[in-house]
């Protein structure tokens, strides 16, 4: 495989937690634009793995590269190439939609009229369109996650971290949302659940 088409590799990607071996020797090559599912068990290390990859944890033993940075060494060019939505609701509740796609959009420096376009284009896109004014703490569960969805976009990531991203959302909202990550695939983002 030609390595300038992988996008994620890990060798003995490995994390403790004490004498819990959490994550053990994960080998791993994900080509650009792959929507790539790791699948286990609670307690498998899922959420672990993606928080390596994220840049968020260093690994015990072992290496990863991610859009070619070294996760460890090179952690903050990482964290502007990704968007991470975490299994729990993580935005801010006492904030409206709008509002918290601003302070997204502050956080990764997007600004002016890219600003204004990009936040219209995602509301368009996660059909968040007319709640922009409603608190992010009164949205059903599946607006939460399109909410979050949208702000973990608000930067143009290449690659997009979803860990457990339809947990406890009513069927009709998982497959919008599913909807949605085929629309992601097709513009070519790395996808990985």
């Amino acid at each position: 495989m030609n390595d300038d088409q992988l996008v994620i590799q890990t060798e003995n990607l490995t994390r403790h937690f004490g004498n819990l071996v959490a994550v053990d020797r994960l080998g791993l090559e994900i080509k650009r634009g792959e929507i790539f599912g790791l699948v286990g068990p609670d307690g498998a290390g899922k959420t672990t793995t993606i928080r390596m990859l994220a840049a968020i944890m260093d690994p015990t033993e072992g290496s990863a590269t991610v859009a070619g940075y070294d996760t460890v060494k090179e952690a903050e060019a990482i964290k502007h190439r990704i968007g991470y939505m975490a299994q729990q609701f993580n935005l801010y509740g006492d904030l409206s939609v709008q509002e918290n796609l601003d302070f997204f959009a502050d956080v990764f420096g997007v600004r002016g009229q890219e600003r204004k376009e990009r936040i219209a284009q995602l509301l368009r896109f996660a059909r968040l369109t007319e709640f922009t004014r409603r608190r992010a703490a009164h949205l059903s569960g599946g607006m939460k996650k399109k909410l979050a969805l949208a702000c973990s976009l608000i930067h143009r990531p290449e690659i997009l971290y979803l860990d457990e991203p339809t947990t406890g959302v009513d069927p009709v909202s998982r497959r919008e949302f599913w909807d949605i990550l085929s629309e992601l695939h097709l513009q070519g983002i790395t996808i990985f659940v």
